[in-house]
């Protein structure tokens, strides 16, 4: 697999079947290793360990209704009540960052309503910032810790 634009993290491989799968510890459970796990594996790692999010409050592939139409959210990291603060968009390394990206995220956050939205592909990540009170974004320059964004 490809370097990433993340930390360093260690993973538990297996082969089964033929196939390479990575063990997911927020899920607790492996999964098929694609370009896109292997951000999505590298970006939980670098949430965990480099963020301090507890993994308890975060979901991985987390179902959501929009306009009666089932999405699936790569990640959703959770307040400490229990309220999504936090969506990531994960793309493999070699689909390039784009608007349709970003349009993804945002309509995942119309059923969310989450104040951080994160798009990465392993090599670029990019953070905004949502006050839906005013129908405002601000880019961030990185992702907050958690205690910033556990309010």
């Amino acid at each position: 697999m490809r370097e990433l634009n993340l930390p360093e993290a260690s993973f538990r491989f297996r082969i089964k079947n033929g196939k390479r799968e990575v063990f997911d510890p927020v899920r607790k459970k492996h999964v098929s290793l694609t370009s896109e796990e292997w951000v999505r594996q590298h970006f939980l790692q670098f949430l965990i360990i480099h963020k301090k999010v507890p993994a308890s409050l975060i979901a991985v592939e987390k179902s959501i209704k929009y306009n009666n139409l089932s999405k699936r959210c790569d990640v959703v990291v959770y307040n400490r009540d229990r309220q999504p603060v936090l969506i990531v968009e994960c793309k493999a390394p070699e689909i390039e960052i784009s608007q349709e990206v970003f349009r993804q995220v945002a309509l995942y956050n119309m059923t969310l309503k989450v104040k951080y939205l994160v798009v990465t592909n392993g090599l670029d990540h990019y953070t905004c910032a949502i006050d839906h009170e005013k129908g405002l974004f601000e880019f961030l320059k990185e992702i907050p810790e958690y205690d910033e964004i556990n309010l």
